[in-house]
């Protein structure tokens, strides 16, 4: 009778998905619908019944949205990585889950995320607001170009499934997916190109410049396919929007890319919108404005978000977030530094600028908040979508030849060199007494690079060969700009430019 109970679940889930519109907030009150959902989830997943059990926390004692401030935050470490995979899903069952998803935790191990098809509806909404509003793929014949790695990486296979279900929906939409492989993208573009109105590149920021670039090398007209891109996975800069723009004939830089702020934890959260860009370039030539925003001199990605679909709330600065799907995740903190700003509290505030973004209607701006992300707390740098660790580049300073010559810190972190591609950069400081010379700085970036591929598996996937190689800069001990004395050490700084 349960599976019976499922498959007509499934069967009325999508036939709502494919004919009822994306879901919005609507009347009733987004904290409510998460005070829901914390009930649902306290009666029918066992993990999470266990976990407020261990919290001395009765559900009956969580009476409204208020109280929902009252309940333990979950992480990887204290939720998922504790219980067993079935114990996180609703009735205990895996086999309520049609997929898993796959993405390295913080300190690159694999994490393993049960995924259902009906969890994509929500997702897809968000596709679906990037296709619709900004890309007006309802009305244009449109080739799908899936250039993240495919495999069990959550990023390729997940954007395929939504921009099928697009498809599935209506939209002349057709999906392609040569993955990373630039020769395969630039074989598939000329041959199916021609008959489509314009051609949607879906990928990591820095892997989309490296297709253009190295299509632009071999001949390719790019403006002849009216690109799009749908980027993720990593902050960039309006500069170096401007620049692949360009380069791929793009003419309108609020309307031709969209950035979403993505998690292999729960899908697609938010996403660029028109509106979003248009106000982030007024940041971006505004660093005061955006100092007095964000309160800090590093320019955020901005999305809006739906908050009937992904709650979220604030904590020490850094992000929660509520959500429905295979695994519920109550108040789960994603460990992203950032905030929430109101719809129209972000447009009080631009209007107080002297800035007014233009005619706005429905299809191009929605009425929804928006969330600014900085990125991770954690020690870790995004490098074309993987998570390096610091943990990782550890061990590659540790191989016998060299540890005597560095004191084992470093400074890992992202530059644009003047092409503006993207390349790791380590500092590392050298043992006292000790001076840098090239040949260390080669025999330090290939014994790094070697233990990146063998420990971190997302580094082997996304990274392109050329790009593995890290940037090795040598100072010497106790350098007062990296390695000052006395001072607690970081190992990652922001990416420059943000």
């Amino acid at each position: 009778m349960r599976d019976q109970d499922r498959a007509t679940r499934m069967l009325a889930g999508m036939r709502e998905f494919y004919e009822a519109p994306p879901a919005s907030a609507g009347p009733e009150a987004p904290a409510q619908r998460a005070w829901e959902l914390f009930h649902d989830a306290a009666a029918t997943v066992p993990a999470y019944a266990d976990l407020l059990r261990g919290h001395g926390i009765d559900p009956r004692t969580i009476r409204g949205p208020a109280d929902l401030a009252r309940l333990p935050l979950l992480t990887k470490t204290n939720y998922h990585q504790r219980y067993a995979l079935p114990q996180l899903c609703r009735g205990g069952r895996l086999d309520g889950c049609d997929m898993v998803a796959v993405s390295s935790g913080s300190s690159g191990t694999p994490t393993i995320w049960p995924r259902s098809v009906l969890d994509e509806r929500a997702v897809a909404a968000r596709f679906e607001q990037v296709f619709h509003g900004s890309f007006r793929a309802d009305e244009r014949r449109t080739l799908a170009v899936v250039c993240f790695a495919l495999g069990s990486w959550v990023g390729g296979m997940y954007t395929t499934a939504c921009c099928r279900h697009l498809a599935a929906k209506g939209y002349p939409l057709t999906v392609v997916t040569p993955g990373n492989d630039i020769d395969e993208i630039l074989r598939v573009l000329p041959e199916l190109g021609p008959y489509v109105d314009q051609v949607v590149l879906l990928g990591y920021p820095p892997f989309l410049k490296n297709v253009i670039d190295v299509g632009a090398a071999r001949g390719v007209d790019w403006a002849r396919y009216r690109i799009k891109l749908v980027l993720a996975g990593e902050v960039f800069s309006e500069q170096w929007r401007d620049l692949v723009g360009g380069r791929a004939g793009m003419g309108d830089p609020v309307r031709d890319s969209a950035s979403l702020y993505g998690t292999a934890d729960a899908g697609v959260l938010g996403t660029e919108t028109p509106l979003s860009i248009a106000v982030r370039r007024f940041l971006a030539r505004d660093p005061r404005a955006a100092r007095e925003l964000f309160g800090s001199d590093r320019l955020p990605t901005l999305v809006q978000y739906d908050p009937a679909s992904r709650f979220f709330e604030t904590h020490a600065g850094t992000l929660l977030f509520t959500c429905d799907g295979a695994v519920p995740l109550i108040r789960y903190h994603i460990a992203d530094e950032g905030g929430l700003v109101g719809h129209d509290e972000l447009l009080e505030f631009c209007a107080r600028h002297g800035f007014d973004p233009g005619p706005r209607g429905e299809r191009d701006a929605p009425p929804l908040p928006f969330v600014y992300v900085f990125g991770r707390s954690l020690f870790t740098v995004s490098f074309f979508g993987a998570n390096v660790y610091p943990e990782n580049v550890t061990v590659g300073l540790e191989r016998p030849a060299v540890s005597d010559r560095v004191t084992g810190k470093f400074v890992l972190d992202v530059v644009e060199d003047a092409d503006h591609d993207r390349r790791l950069r380590i500092v590392v400081e050298l043992a006292p007494g000790v001076h840098p010379d090239a040949g260390l700085a080669a025999v330090l970036a290939e014994s790094i690079r070697a233990e990146l591929l063998r420990l971190n598996s997302e580094f082997a996937h996304y990274v392109p060969d050329g790009y593995q190689t890290p940037v090795l800069v040598l100072r010497p001990a106790g350098d007062p700009e990296f390695f000052p004395p006395g001072v607690k050490h970081r190992y990652t700084r922001p990416p420059a430019g943000h």
